[in-house]
């Protein structure tokens, strides 16, 4: 039976708590973990179709740890231990693991670093960026994305205010829908005033995307020995410095998989495809 709500909850870790949705059911268990700066409302639509077959817990990785005071930074090896803590505190045993982005690199973190087994992943549009530049530390003035994310807009009047300064970017005009209010609803909260301020504060966006370039995961890759599927959208922006396909096959059981006619976002922009992807995946018999 599908579920049309998750419960939200929160679980202490030790030294932190994070919070989750939890689309409880008698199936197999999918974790699935949310891109840099977003919501793991954000899966809702592809996590209420696959609540059908699937117990789905999807964490949130943007709040429980703060910037590292010098380094401005949110290192993703620590948040990778987090997940395997938070998966061990749940009692959750060998689940599928399904990631986007920031997501997709803590998966493969937590299970070739931290032993967090998995039975399958799907990564979708990984961070696994070119060797030479995990040697170079930069801070979040000289970093491409953390720079702007730390200037991001942060303060709408009300929805329909957000809704249009959303819809008028680059990156939100491709989105479903259902997705963008999502993103609003969730990735939004009123302050006093009233007006809308982000979920992810920009300084917390912004050190997760240096913390991104801190530590060398393509060493890890042939430590995991499960099936991978790696998705790329078609014409993401990521394709001129990321090569995905290499990422595959740098799996020692890789498949890779191109999804038409979106970019990075690809859960936000074709939900539906992302659903049938991950279904067909795990429901597979690759091995």
């Amino acid at each position: 039976m599908q579920i049309e709500q998750p419960v939200v909850s929160s679980i202490d870790i030790g030294e932190a708590e994070i919070p989750y949705l939890l689309y409880e059911a008698s199936g197999p268990c999918i974790v699935m973990t949310h891109a840099t700066g977003f919501q793991p409302w954000q899966w809702h639509p592809i996590a209420r179709n696959l609540s059908n077959e699937y117990r789905v817990v999807a964490p949130y990785f943007c709040t429980h740890r703060e910037p590292d005071p010098t380094q401005k930074s949110i290192s993703w090896v620590q948040l990778a231990e987090d997940l395997t803590i938070f998966c061990n505190r749940l009692d959750i045993k060998n689940p599928y693991l399904v990631g986007h982005s920031m997501g997709a690199t803590l998966a493969t973190i937590a299970t070739a670093k931290f032993g967090l087994k998995a039975q399958k992943m799907v990564l979708i549009e990984p961070i696994f960026l070119p060797r030479e530049l995990y040697t170079i530390r930069i801070g979040i003035e000289e970093h491409p994305l953390a720079s702007k994310s730390i200037k991001r807009r942060n303060l709408w009047q009300n929805n329909r205010e957000a809704e249009i300064y959303l819809r008028s970017k680059k990156m939100f005009q491709r989105w479903d829908d259902e997705a963008i209010r999502l993103y609003i609803e969730h990735g939004m909260v009123q302050n006093e005033d009233h007006c809308l301020h982000l979920t992810c504060p920009p300084a917390n966006e912004a050190g997760l995307f240096v913390g991104g370039g801190e530590f060398d995961p393509w060493p890890l890759l042939q430590k995991i020995s499960c099936p991978v599927m790696v998705v790329e959208g078609e014409t993401s922006e990521n394709k001129s410095f990321i090569d995905l396909k290499e990422t595959a096959a740098s799996f020692l059981n890789g498949h890779y998989t191109e999804i038409k006619g979106a970019g990075h976002l690809i859960p936000m922009e074709k939900p539906k495809e992302v659903y049938e992807t991950i279904h067909s995946f795990l429901g597979s018999k690759e091995s």
